[in-house]
């Protein structure tokens, strides 16, 4: 892992399309060399930046691809730019999947995290209705990762059915509580989804605190992380 002054402005990973969104952005991933183990999913919700934020500064910290990790900045590309929690449908992307449990119910979420659900979404006019979702299933297919890191905020927590290997080493290196559920019903959801395929999903949940201090509190900790999930050991150049 090298970081330097020259580097630190850009993502030097080598990205592919895997799709386009409904207003046409490219959806875009950085695949792994080898096998894919692990995906890591951010900004799937255009209110949670920050999630996309933390993943495209850890990024910077690496000089090339990895060998069994694939990357996914932002999948919802139009909703961070308007800054709305769906996609330009105004549907949420995390109830569309075609999961068993799919419903067609407006899906409620909250303004801020003690309010109400003061806000309503569509999950969709039909399981899969929206071309991210699309993308998104067609690219865990191709991949087929054992494993997926879908990254949310700001709860502060790992949500996860069971407290796998990963799931520990996510506390770990988060300081964070796991959950093995999250309080109320998701239908429609890509963790959903991936359990009824057998793919582990795990949910990383950040905190709330501003973009800074997530990086200067997890910056360090989630670089070293992924690259001891299954890259050898390097000597580290952070900062």
């Amino acid at each position: 892992m090298i970081f330097s002054p020259e580097s630190r402005g850009i993502i030097r990973l080598q990205s592919l399309e895997y799709g386009r969104t409904v207003l046409g952005s490219p959806l875009l991933y950085y695949p792994c060399k080898r096998e894919c183990k692990l995906l890591v999913i951010a900004g799937i919700h255009g209110e949670e930046p920050e999630t996309t934020f933390l993943l495209s500064r850890v990024l910077r910290a690496f000089d090339d691809n990895f060998d069994s990790i694939a990357f996914v900045l932002c999948a919802n590309p139009d909703g961070m730019t308007l800054g709305t929690r769906g996609n330009a449908n105004g549907v949420d992307l995390n109830r569309n999947f075609n999961t068993q449990n799919f419903s067609k119910e407006m899906v409620g979420s909250r303004s801020i995290l003690e309010a109400p659900r003061d806000t309503l979404l569509s999950s969709g006019g039909a399981a899969e209705s929206e071309p991210e979702t699309l993308a998104l299933v067609s690219l865990v297919e191709n991949l087929k990762p054992a494993s997926v890191l879908a990254m949310h905020a700001p709860m502060g927590c790992v949500d996860a059915p069971q407290k796998t290997a990963l799931v520990e080493r996510l506390m770990a290196t988060f300081n964070l509580k796991w959950l093995p559920d999250i309080g109320y019903k998701t239908p429609g959801s890509f963790g959903t989804w991936c359990g009824e395929r057998g793919i582990e999903c795990v949910t990383l949940e950040l905190p709330r605190m501003s973009l800074e201090h997530l990086f200067e509190r997890y910056g360090l900790a989630f670089a070293e992380f992924l690259e001891g999930m299954l890259l050898p050991v390097r000597e580290i150049y952070y900062f």
